[in-house]
């Protein structure tokens, strides 16, 4: 299994950033992002299941949209009005369909700043 998240870079406060994460080798469930920033845990950010179901942090309501791709296998997070406490390393993760393993991908860097 693999995933690859990409789309991460620098924006200025109340910017814009897509990313997108497509996973291979596997049928997926709730597939999410998640963010670490430094010094901190990783928290999750917004989660989507297979039936489109989605979840938000609170910080990412209204601002943040998750979406779903199930025929690329692939995920996608719309980020809008970014503030600098968005910065930090966004990971994907897939959860695989059938048993309770939980999957990765390498991250990618979103910086918030003027």
């Amino acid at each position: 299994v693999q995933l690859q998240a990409s789309g991460g870079g620098l924006v200025q406060p109340g910017g814009s950033l897509r990313l997108s994460c497509a996973a291979s080798g596997g049928i997926f469930g709730v597939m999410g992002w998640f963010r670490q920033a430094r010094g901190n845990q990783r928290d999750v950010v917004a989660t989507i299941t297979r039936d489109f179901i989605e979840y938000y942090r609170d910080s990412a309501k209204g601002r943040f949209t998750i979406s779903r791709d199930n025929a690329k296998n692939t995920i996608y997070l719309q980020m809008n009005s970014l503030r600098p406490d968005d910065t930090a390393v966004y990971y994907c993760s897939a959860q695989n369909y059938i048993t309770p393993d939980n999957y990765w991908g390498q991250g990618t860097k979103v910086t918030v700043s003027s």
